[in-house]
C-alpha cells in the first residue's frame, strides 16, 4: 500500500489519492502526526504548502517525527516520492542532494513545461524512453533547483538527473526553465534509485478525462516498484 503523508497545508494529497485510484494502485491518506501503517510498500510525499512554507518550503514539514520513519524506509529501498512540496520536504530531509528556493522571477508560477526524460532506467521513468518529452503541470513560488558544482557533477556522472525543462523539440534551453533551476533540473533520485524528488506534478496529468495522462508512467512505475523487494 502506498501511504500519502498529509502535512498541515498538504492540498495535494487527494489529487494524489485519485490518480492513484484510477491507475488500480491502493493507497490511504495518513496524518504526519499518525504512525505509517504496517503495510507500507511506498511513500508519496504530496504537493501543498506544509506548515504555510514557513521558514523555507517543506523546512519545517522535513522536521515532523513521521519523517524519520519515512527515512527509515527509504534506507530500507521501499520507494519514495516527493512532488512539489514534496519535493522540498524529500530535500529538507536529506533524502535527495540540492534544495529547492525562490523562483527566478519571485512569483509563484501555474503553467505547463515541457520536461525531458534523461534516465529512463529508474522506477520512476521506466515507461518512458530517453530523451522523450512529456508535459506537466507545474505550480511553485520555490521551484529553482539549486546544488553545489561539485554535487551537480557527482549527479551527471551517476545519472542521477530524472528530467529536464526543455522546449518542445527536446532542447534545453534557459527560455524553457521556468524557474532559473540549475542546468534546467526538474527531478533528481538520492542515493537510492527508489528515492525521488520532482517538482511537476504527474498526479495532475494522469487522469484522461481531464486531457492529459503524461504522468501516469511516473506513479504507475512508482507504484510497481513498491511491490517488489
Amino acid at each position: 500500500m502506498i501511504s500519502i503523508i498529509r502535512f498541515g497545508g498538504s492540498n495535494c494529497d487527494r489529487d494524489a489519492l485519485r490518480a492513484l485510484a484510477h491507475l488500480g494502485i491502493d493507497a490511504e491518506i495518513v496524518w504526519h502526526e499518525d504512525p505509517l501503517p504496517e503495510e507500507t510498500t511506498g511513500v508519496l510525499l504530496p504537493g501543498g504548502f506544509s506548515y504555510g512554507d514557513y521558514l523555507r518550503a517543506g523546512a519545517m514539514a522535513a522536521r515532523s517525527p513521521i519523517m524519520g520513519s519515512v527515512r527509515k524506509l527509504a534506507d530500507e529501498g521501499v520507494p519514495v516520492l516527493g512532488v512539489c512540496n514534496g519535493a522540498q520536504i524529500g530535500s529538507e530531509s536529506g533524502l535527495t542532494p540540492g534544495v529547492f528556493t525562490i523562483n527566478r522571477s519571485a512569483r509563484f508560477q501555474c503553467e505547463d513545461v515541457h520536461l525531458r526524460v534523461e534516465n529512463a532506467d529508474t522506477p520512476f521513468t521506466r515507461a518512458y524512453e530517453e530523451g522523450e518529452v512529456i508535459s506537466l503541470p507545474i505550480a511553485h513560488g520555490e521551484g529553482r533547483f539549486e546544488i553545489t558544482d561539485e554535487k551537480l557533477a557527482t549527479l551527471n556522472e551517476e545519472d542521477r538527473v530524472l528530467f529536464r525543462y526543455c522546449d518542445a523539440d527536446g532542447n534545453i534551453t534557459e527560455e524553457a526553465n521556468p524557474n532559473g533551476s540549475k542546468e534546467n533540473v526538474a527531478g533528481v533520485i538520492g542515493d537510492r534509485e527508489t528515492t525521488a524528488v520532482l517538482m511537476p506534478h504527474p498526479e495532475r496529468a494522469t487522469l484522461p478525462d481531464i486531457g492529459r495522462t503524461d504522468g501516469r508512467g511516473v506513479l504507475a512505475g512508482f507504484a510497481e516498484s513498491s511491490t517488489h523487494d
